[in-house]
């Protein structure tokens, strides 16, 4: 049913110190401003830094994963080295390097996809999740369509991917560079059928709200998911 991730909203608690950090390592360029937020644009994807003086709040020291080309990489890396101590993890054929933002968010920059070496941030292609009951979230989350595709080998995190983007549901932890799932994280998402998609899960969110721009779930575990 989900079919993109629209926005990821974090947490900031300076803005405008947020804002720099972003535009400045990272070339992020603002999408909008509004009151007590501002939208950078990442590909496709809004990555929204938000002040908590209202609900939704951003998420909490939220692990999420930047795409680059595999071509650009290397430049990351050695730009993104000059400033951050890097840790860098290896998937198949694939690199991620992992440093913090200001609000103390784990920043991952991976590869994923093709493109020139002068390319910058295409999108966002995961977000991590912390979750109370790892049997509750799969199902809720697989309910809306997203499908399995790896387990922790102790089941302290389940990996599901809607095609476009993945999401990481994890138990409280430390993962890779000690990074911690999100806190009442924020999301958007692109759904085929909003309607079809809420009543899959309607008796288990713990709130249902209508908004101009879409549905609002609140799953189990307190996130906020607007389909739209």
């Amino acid at each position: 049913m989900l079919t993109e991730l629209r926005w990821l909203a974090l947490e900031a608690k300076y803005l405008d110190r947020a804002q720099s950090f972003y535009e400045s390592f990272l070339d992020l360029n603002v999408r909008r401003e509004r009151d007590a937020e501002v939208a950078l644009a990442a590909g496709e994807t809004d990555l929204i830094l938000r002040r908590p003086t209202d609900v939704p709040r951003g998420g909490v020291h939220t692990h999420y994963a930047f795409s680059t080309p595999s071509a650009a990489y290397d430049g990351w890396w050695d730009r993104l080295s000059e400033s951050f101590d890097l840790v860098e993890h290896q998937f198949g054929d694939a690199k991620s390097l992992y440093f913090y933002d200001v609000d103390g968010n784990c920043v991952e920059v991976g590869q994923r996809g093709e493109g020139a070496a002068t390319d910058g941030i295409t999108g966002i292609f995961e977000v991590v999740f912390e979750v109370a009951d790892l049997d509750r979230a799969e199902s809720f989350y697989r309910d809306l369509g997203m499908e399995l595709m790896g387990r922790g080998d102790d089941r302290k995190r389940v990996r599901l991917t809607a095609g476009s983007f993945d999401f990481e549901l994890w138990e409280p932890q430390l993962g890779l560079a000690d990074g911690r799932g999100g806190v009442h994280v924020d999301v958007g998402l692109g759904v085929e059928d909003r309607e079809e998609a809420v009543e899959a899960v309607r008796e288990r969110a713990r709130s249902v709200t209508e908004l101009g721009e879409g549905i609002r779930l609140e799953d189990p575990d307190g996130h906020r998911l607007t389909l739209v």
